[in-house]
């Protein structure tokens, strides 16, 4: 299971601008958002729900 690491190194990105490109939570370039995207759908990252909520402590 890729993580969201993975996807912001094939991105060529930073953990945080893949973070907030996949929340939809703050800016990112269109352009970059993209590649962001492209990298997650080659390797069919999905979020982990139980790490997201977790965090929002709802588990």
């Amino acid at each position: 299971m890729a993580s969201i690491k993975d996807v912001a190194k094939l991105a060529g990105v930073g953990l945080g601008t893949a973070s907030r490109a996949l929340t939809c939570k703050g800016y990112v370039a269109p352009e970059t958002k993209k590649k962001i995207e492209e990298a997650a759908r080659i390797l069919r990252y999905r979020p982990n729900v139980l790490a997201q909520n977790l965090q929002k402590n709802k588990s």
